[in-house]
């Protein structure tokens, strides 16, 4: 039988399209399936009345979360994130202050002056955000954050690290997360300027850490209502292995060691009166550069004694005012056996919150994730609780002496 020349092409179309048909077909129904799958309930490890807290005032740690689905894996949610998330807009005002050592950080508020909910500017309740290692006031999960707490009329204050909110070094000093000296003058400095509003601290990635070495060590006076921590890394050690893999060294470890190693040449003249400059802008890992830069600055024998210093999961105990921390199981920063669980289940002010998804400060959902997700409505959530029920936040909490010992 002889085709007509409208039916050869059509043949010829079919037999070129059918193998990309089919492809198209399977990751259809493959999206389709995950979308239609139910999300899992993060698991929330805590005291009993400090659950009864959560799932009251701040539901979401209840809720099953459910990740983009063509965004499945904590790799691939830790990388989406930088590129697809939106980023609100947000004004701030700068504020320079000085340390002992003579040196400056750089603080950017958000007063949030047309507050409806909170109109008196002494009392009105004040969220500190602390970024993440090479993050600043810019970044979209503090943004995001920013949102979230201003729409609830409350002031923020973003607490860059010494070197990387734009300001310039005095000091031949930056950062690490055992070294709390800067966050308690920053804490100093808010509680002075407004002793009557509530503080609540937040922490994200190293930031987390060092809100919560700061908690610790400063205990019941660290001025604060409450904490809230996100992708944390629990275990210093533990998490440089995770980052040495092979892949996560490629996708995620040379970058952010890269970016450390600009930081300091952008101070060059200030820091290589302490430290070997030429020799700190080789390191292409985080081990290498804080084996030569951050354990050297601070006086460490070696990177691993700072390693110790640096992990907050076994001081947990000493820490008094309530805390919230989520972690997700698959981030790639933060490995699961290294969660403190069994801390978080007999202290009663620490709950930990962890997803089966959601990368290291990624948890994207929905089919196109630049807006609001899921850690953002439980920062959200959790800092209205914790500011509306204070008394009930703090009975649900309330911490017995020995475990202090």
């Amino acid at each position: 039988m002889l085709l007509s020349h409208s039916d050869l092409w059509k043949v010829c179309l079919e037999n070129i399209y059918r193998p990309y048909t089919v492809v198209l077909a399977t990751i259809t129904a493959a999206l389709y399936y995950l979308w239609g799958r139910e999300g899992q309930t993060p698991v929330l490890v805590c005291s009993d009345a400090f659950r009864v807290f959560l799932q009251r005032h701040c539901p979401v740690v209840a809720e099953p979360f459910s990740p983009t689905p063509w965004c499945w894996g904590g790799r691939l949610q830790t990388l989406v994130r930088v590129l697809i998330k939106s980023s609100p807009q947000v004004d701030y005002r700068n504020e320079l202050i000085r340390t002992a050592d003579g040196g400056q950080i750089s603080l950017d508020w958000v007063d949030n002056g047309d507050s409806a909910a909170y109109p008196e500017c002494y009392s009105r309740p004040t969220v500190l955000i602390l970024p993440g290692l090479t993050g600043n006031s810019r970044q979209t999960y503090v943004l995001h954050a920013v949102s979230q707490a201003t729409r609830r009329g409350y002031r923020c204050v973003v607490f860059n690290n010494r070197g990387f909110g734009g300001e310039e070094l005095l000091t031949p000093m930056t950062f690490c997360a055992a070294d709390t000296s800067d966050l308690e003058r920053v804490v100093l400095h808010v509680k002075e300027l407004f002793p009557q509003a509530p503080l609540l601290g937040t922490g994200v990635s190293l930031g987390g850490m060092l809100l919560l070495n700061y908690l610790a060590r400063k205990g019941s006076e660290a001025g604060l209502v409450a904490g809230l921590t996100m992708s944390v890394s629990w275990d210093t050690l533990e998490s440089c292995a995770s980052l040495e893999q092979p892949i996560n060294r490629l996708i995620f470890n040379r970058h952010l060691a890269s970016n450390l190693c600009q930081a300091i040449n952008r101070h060059r003249k200030m820091l290589e009166t302490v430290v070997d400059v030429d020799h700190v802008l080789k390191a292409r890992t985080i081990r290498e550069f804080d084996e030569r830069y951050t354990s050297v600055l601070f006086g460490y024998k070696s990177c691993l004694d700072y390693y110790q210093e640096a992990s907050p999961n076994y001081k947990l105990p000493r820490t008094t005012v309530p805390i919230l921390c989520l972690n997700a199981a698959d981030d790639p920063f933060s490995p699961k056996h290294a969660l403190p669980v069994a801390l978080a289940k007999r202290l009663p002010n620490v709950a930990l919150l962890v997803t089966s998804h959601g990368g290291h400060i990624g948890y994207l959902e929905g089919l196109y994730p630049r807006g609001e997700g899921y850690m953002d409505r439980l920062f959200g959530q959790f800092i209205q609780a914790a500011f509306d029920h204070p008394g009930d936040l703090k009975g649900a909490c309330s911490i017995k002496e020995e475990l202090l010992d």
